[in-house]
């Protein structure tokens, strides 16, 4: 499962979708909306995403993913529009049958969207604004 939404991410379901009778390891990442930024505190944050290219996108890395470390089950969902602090803004889940595949692919994941998926952060401070990684 491969998504971009608006709604809370649902931790639980992500989960249940991880699950295989095959899998030894299930890897869970979790972005969260932190409070500070280089000590600058941080009110919220606003994600902006081109959906059907980034999903496009993370469908590759997925791909690519599974061509390494033969996944079992993979599900990435990333949130987009306004998150406040502690909010969960992406998710990446692997299940593979041995935990070493599991964390090495969801580490793979997550850097390889941050750098290439067309998904933009903002960060808004009481004192000002900053767009953050925004080079896709």
């Amino acid at each position: 499962m491969i998504a971009i939404t608006t709604d809370p991410i649902d931790v639980a379901s992500a989960l249940k979708l991880l699950q295989a009778d095959e899998a030894g390891a299930i890897d869970l990442f979790l972005g969260v909306v932190r409070d500070k930024t280089q000590e600058r505190s941080v009110d919220h944050l606003e994600y902006e995403a081109y959906d059907r290219m980034a999903i496009s996108e993370m469908r590759k890395i997925v791909d690519e993913a599974n061509r390494r470390w033969k996944l079992l089950r993979c599900v990435v969902i990333h949130r987009k529009g306004t998150l406040r602090i502690g909010e969960i803004a992406v998710l990446i889940g692997v299940a593979t049958p041995h935990r070493a595949d599991a964390f090495d692919a969801t580490r793979y994941v997550i850097d390889t969207i941050k750098q290439t998926v067309p998904i933009w952060k903002k960060e808004i401070f009481s004192d000002g604004e900053v767009w953050v990684n925004a080079t896709p």
